[in-house]
């Protein structure tokens, strides 16, 4: 990296119904495009963004972590007000520092990306929940669907719940081995329900075709002891459908800290990918 650069590590939330997801597309707009324009103008130099999960267009986030290389001298405190004056609301720097190492890289690096479902189960819709919830009309148990949930925590093959992956160059399919941390339900009250996810790192479509598939168990459509077979199956076409990005939230990344046995680069196996 240039002497005269230096990695800054920002925590970023957005309106993911803004942006055609996070990764840099030339045709439409998406979260690094905007924050690589806004950083090269800040900075007056070519800045590219690295951030720690490439969501997927109508994901929402409030937690991204993203690492760039800028100049220095910059005065992180005003960059972070420069960028929200440009790309707020629907995306705010939350906040702005120099990243713990001269190698920090947001991606590789996180140990864990937590995730939250929110879903609105009410016969009657909300205007001011539309863009951040799933909408469900039909009365969900959420005491089938706590069930059901328990068989996704510890380390499974969640081939059934990905998006199948692509093969590149001959090469062999990414792994669909994931660790799950956490996975469990809230009752917010007023018909809301959150589902907390965490995991090292996330397949395609993850978090929200294991939501989708709870749903169906909490409408009656499945069996809560369903779960554990269709880990097994390892069959997209075996589980439910895919819940709407509207309700996803990435909302925290974790990082090992600096100078313990966990802080080093993770293998590209484990990366973390469009949910």
């Amino acid at each position: 990296m240039d002497s005269a650069l230096r990695r800054v590590r920002l925590v970023v939330a957005y309106d993911g119904g803004a942006y055609h997801g996070f990764a840099r597309n030339p045709i439409v707009p998406t979260v690094a495009n905007t924050l690589e324009r806004v950083l090269t103008l800040i900075c007056r130099l070519p800045v590219e963004v690295v951030g720690a999960g490439r969501t997927d267009a109508g994901v929402h986030a409030w937690g991204q972590v993203v690492s760039a290389d800028v100049p220095a001298d910059l005065d992180l405190v005003e960059v972070q007000r420069r960028i929200n004056k440009m790309c707020g609301p629907t995306l705010v720097v939350r906040t702005a520092e120099w990243a713990p190492t001269a190698d920090f890289h947001a991606r590789f690096d996180a140990t864990w990306r937590h995730y939250r479902y929110t879903i609105l189960n009410s016969p009657t819709p909300n205007p001011f929940l539309a863009t951040t919830t799933w909408h469900v009309r039909q009365s969900l148990d959420l005491r089938l669907m706590e069930l059901a949930t328990d068989p996704f925590v510890g380390e499974h093959d969640f081939a059934s719940f990905c998006r199948k992956p692509r093969v590149e160059d001959g090469r062999k399919p990414r792994s669909t081995v994931r660790r799950l941390l956490i996975a469990e339900w809230s009752d917010l009250g007023d018909g809301l329900l959150r589902f907390d996810i965490r995991a090292n790192a996330f397949c395609h479509q993850q978090v929200r075709a294991i939501t989708g598939t709870l749903v169906e168990v909490g409408l009656g459509k499945r069996k809560a002891g369903e779960m554990a077979a269709l880990l097994r199956a390892r069959d997209r076409r075996t589980a439910g459908q895919v819940a709407p990005a509207s309700g996803l939230c990435l909302w925290e990344v974790g990082y090992p800290e600096p100078g313990t046995p966990g802080h080093r680069r993770r293998p590209k196996a484990d990366n973390e990918g469009p949910a």
